[in-house]
């Protein structure tokens, strides 16, 4: 346990941040996998309508340090390539 005020301060900002982030994590996997679940379906529209809801929340994401921005713009760049795939 924190002994000293600076330490207790530092854990409940951690502990504040810890519910934020995992706010935003929960918020972009569950876009991701709508757009999955689109390509999966073979549904092209659907997939570019989860796809603009999907982009900014990864790379706000990666933005506010819940992901590396490198992995953020490979998962987009990966995601765009499966979507340009499917047969319009």
């Amino acid at each position: 346990m924190a002994n000293t005020k600076s330490a207790r301060k530092a854990a409940r900002q951690i502990a504040r941040r810890t519910v934020v982030n995992k706010a935003r994590r929960s918020r972009v996997r569950s876009a991701m996998r709508k757009v999955e679940e689109a390509l999966a379906a073979g549904d092209r529209s659907q997939a570019l309508a989860a796809m603009t809801e999907a982009e900014p929340a990864l790379i706000r994401a990666a933005q506010k340090g819940i992901l590396h921005r490198n992995a953020a713009r490979r998962t987009v760049s990966r995601l765009a390539q499966r979507i340009a795939k499917l047969k319009k």
